[in-house]
């Protein structure tokens, strides 16, 4: 399903950027560049776009304003850009899907369109199954993880891989481990099949962060994930992870 794109941003360098990085993803199609609020309303209005990417501060309307224009069912999701952290919590308090700091970092900018993909696909309407009137459960896009005092949200669209630890599973979120109270097998029913895949009794990885597959001994494999890890795939999951990474 194609991502319809609009990115506004004031800065022509700025927008190059969003754009070029756009490019390396092919469900992602740029329905236009806007420099200013009113030129963006009238885009909006014309190519009604799935996402935005927009700029905070800009000449005339500023990007909250730009939204509160907008009727909520004509709005877009949006990922927010800026080079101020104080903007962050009026991004999130404007249901935005992901606010990003320049200078952009690639890395972080995939990881919000990953988030952009997985609340894309918790807004569509349920499918039902065969035999099923209540249809398909939506897959959850965030997890509460609950540490001391403070509770902790985890976008699935940040996790990397999931272990058995004991009594709990420990979502892997670059570098940090946050421990969830839930059974592998729970956690496994619960998470999008086409973004994750069971390669061990204890653990899941998720498909995208898998670098290469390598065979190893009595048919069981090594995966790599890009950041360096090394996960062993037992053989009675491999062939499901090839067709995976074949899809």
């Amino acid at each position: 399903m194609m991502l319809r794109v609009l990115v506004i941003d004031d800065e022509p360098l700025a927008r190059r950027g969003v754009v070029a990085r756009l490019a390396r993803h092919a469900d992602v199609e740029i329905v236009g560049e806007c420099a200013t609020a009113a030129e963006a309303i009238r885009a909006i209005a014309a190519q009604a776009p799935d996402l935005l990417f927009l700029d905070v501060r800009m000449p005339g309307l500023d990007g909250f304003e730009l939204l509160r224009q907008l009727p909520p069912p004509q709005r877009p999701q949006v990922v927010f850009l800026t080079a101020y952290e104080r903007f962050a919590l009026r991004a999130f308090d404007a249901e935005a899907v992901d606010y990003l700091l320049k200078p952009i970092d690639d890395e972080r900018f995939d990881r919000a369109l990953e988030r952009v993909r997985t609340a894309r696909r918790a807004r569509l309407p349920a499918v039902p199954a065969p035999g099923d009137d209540m249809g398909q459960a939506r897959y959850p896009a965030r997890f509460s993880v609950r540490i001391g005092r403070r509770l902790v949200v985890v976008h699935v669209a940040d996790i990397d891989w999931i272990e058995a630890i004991g009594d709990y599973c420990g979502l892997h979120v670059g570098k940090q481990v946050q421990l969830v109270r839930e059974t592998l097998q729970q956690l496994e029913s619960r998470l999008d099949p086409a973004l994750f895949v069971r390669v061990h009794r204890s653990a899941i990885v998720r498909i995208t962060r898998v670098a290469e597959l390598r065979a190893a001994t009595n048919r069981d494999a090594l995966a790599r994930l890009h950041d360096g890890t090394v996960l062993k795939v037992s053989r009675t999951y491999s062939e499901a992870l090839r067709r995976a990474l074949g899809r």
